[in-house]
């Protein structure tokens, strides 16, 4: 057999499956980088540009797609190589993102402990359930030893209530704009209490979730602190103890529709009450703490370290809040 004629896989020993081998990985590089860029990838071009056949391509965009899969695992992006018949070759698609970071893991556990909203066994199944879904494998054990003491020392809500279901009962509610019927224990006199209301959010402050309704009842609303509040009821979702959605369904204007963000905003400690302005003294050591804690506060003056600063708040519980400043608010 002459030097010509040998078959190109005895020569030097095999030394060219190290060639084919460095040529595939450079090949399957050069198609990836093209991917990456946006580049639609024709097999027959492709074929022609790395002088192999096309079955070789189709090869190479098989690995890049195992690849891939891999990457979905460890970084929680979904990426695939589909073939687009309007540009008639394939593309790189990012289909979401299924895994948070470790750092993301790591504050959401911290912000749902911190919370104190719930029940012992429905945090340990939460936080369970939400690091086998959001975390790769190999940092589970990470996230949970950095959570673990926290976890064993978790003091549940004295209410004891387990209340999720009750809450996205409330929340299909307000989605589909009906009324509901609620047995309420109250607050001050531990009555329970029946209410028809149109509840229009679900909120979280300090400890519980509430949601704010309005109440169409005349005779209730005789006892309300503010005659004709336009303002929403809020009530603790924990002290519902039944609930029941109507088929009648309410109207609000998208002029006169609840906005929680703004809400949100001007309330304190979840009281109600009447829209007011204030203005008061602070003299503590830290006024960026003020500002977050009422995010309508704006600083109208500073002399010596002492500001002046206004805001605009629902109900009591500013004056709550004002007393637990001690000598550091003085209001105005």
């Amino acid at each position: 057999m002459s030097f010509a004629t040998m078959p190109l896989s005895k020569l030097n020993g095999g030394r060219l499956m190290e060639y084919e081998g460095s040529d595939k990985v450079n090949r399957v590089l050069g198609i990836y980088t093209k991917l990456l860029n946006g580049a639609v990838i024709n097999k027959a071009e492709e074929a022609q540009c790395y002088g192999v056949n096309e079955r070789s391509i189709q090869r190479d965009i098989d690995d890049i797609r195992d690849f891939l899969d891999t990457q979905s695992v460890e970084k929680g992006e979904v990426n695939s190589v589909i073939y687009d018949r309007m540009k008639k070759g394939y593309c790189l698609e990012t289909i979401y993102k299924v895994k948070l970071t470790n750092s993301e893991i790591l504050a959401l556990c911290k912000i749902l402990l911190d919370s104190r909203a719930f029940t012992k066994e429905e945090m340990t199944g939460m936080l369970q359930r939400m690091i086998d879904c959001c975390v790769p494998k190999s940092n589970q054990k990470l996230v949970k030893d950095l959570i673990s003491n926290e976890e064993f020392h978790y003091v549940e809500p004295r209410h004891k209530t387990e209340f999720l279901d009750t809450m996205w009962d409330i929340g299909q509610a307000i989605r589909s704009s009906k009324y509901i019927e609620i047995e309420y224990t109250r607050m001050m006199d531990k009555q329970t209490v029946k209410r028809k209301i149109k509840p229009v959010a679900i909120m979280f402050s300090e400890y519980y979730f509430y949601v704010t309704a309005f109440i169409d009842d005349e005779k209730v609303r005789e006892n309300f602190d503010v005659i004709n509040d336009s303002f929403p009821t809020i009530y603790r979702i924990d002290r519902i103890q039944s609930l029941k959605i109507l088929e009648e369904r309410f109207h609000i204007p998208y002029a006169s529709r609840f906005e929680e963000g703004e809400f949100r905003k001007r309330v304190q400690f979840m009281y109600g009450g009447k829209l007011q302005k204030v203005r008061f003294k602070y003299s503590g050591p830290d006024i960026d703490a003020v500002l977050d804690r009422l995010p309508t506060a704006v600083i109208e003056s500073e002399e010596n370290g002492i500001y002046t600063v206004k805001a605009e708040v629902f109900g009591k519980g500013i004056d709550m809040w004002f007393r637990s400043q001690g000598e550091n608010v003085e209001r105005l």
